[in-house]
């Protein structure tokens, strides 16, 4: 059986280190294209996007944005060019390798049965390496605040490894969604749920970053809270 042909979009920011060695790996996998959508790195991350795509010109396109900069923002620019694109599947991940990029084929692949794949921490055979305990705590407890306001039956609503079909990607309001940073991720999760998208979840064995700085920050923790909430207020709406 032939493959579904995926376009993984990754975010960066400050990547340039990871990001190299993450193309490489990416198109290890025959049936995938990579596009990077930076968000005005200092760090000349850019520019290393433009070698990587001179390099591989068919496989690998790059966005510079220069709108404000968020990761919310990032997704939503580089989901309304890849779902003009000729792919079956469109894939977020992370630059940092916190998101395996072996385990790509077993998400791509479960979307012949799903709408939308999650790479997940919270099922059987999913784990967590070098994170310190009171993190994975407030990790866990942010997964069950999220499933007990929204009420979506996904075991971890906050992964950023995901793979979703176009055709359900493409049905999203994109336009309306007002979270950027992570609580993006879990509007575009409550959304498609709200609307009937089936939802299937892979065990992944999320990596701490080993280069780079993370983006979390007190701004992207209080918006984190306060999604959940207002995505139940207007439940009705999402429909």
């Amino acid at each position: 059986m032939t493959p579904p042909q995926a376009l993984v979009i990754v975010p960066t920011y400050n990547e340039r280190e990871n990001l190299p060695e993450l193309i490489d790996r990416l198109l290890h996998h025959p049936n995938v294209r990579v596009m990077v959508v930076d968000d005005q790195s200092p760090d000349g991350t850019g520019r290393v996007a433009d070698d990587l795509v001179r390099k591989h010109p068919e496989r690998v396109q790059v966005m510079h944005r220069t709108a404000r900069r968020g990761l919310g923002r990032s997704y939503v620019d580089g989901i309304m060019q890849a779902i003009h694109l000729p792919v079956d599947v469109i894939c977020q991940m992370d630059a940092d390798f916190s998101h395996d990029p072996a385990r790509l084929p077993d998400l791509i692949d479960a979307t012949r049965d799903a709408d939308i794949v999650i790479g997940s921490r919270y099922v059987p055979g999913g784990a967590i390496v070098n994170w310190p305990r009171r993190r994975r705590l407030l990790s866990r407890f942010a997964n069950l605040y999220v499933r007990v306001i929204t009420r979506m039956a996904a075991h971890d609503c906050t992964s950023g490894y995901r793979c979703w079909r176009r055709d359900t990607l493409a049905s999203l309001p994109l336009d309306r969604f007002v979270s950027d940073g992570y609580s993006f991720l879990v509007e575009m999760l409550f959304v498609a749920s709200i609307r009937g998208a089936r939802i299937a979840e892979v065990p992944i064995t999320y990596v701490e970053r080993r280069l780079g700085q993370s983006k979390m920050s007190r701004a992207v923790i209080l918006e984190s809270a306060i999604t959940p909430w207002r995505l139940a207020a207007t439940r009705g709406r999402a429909r």
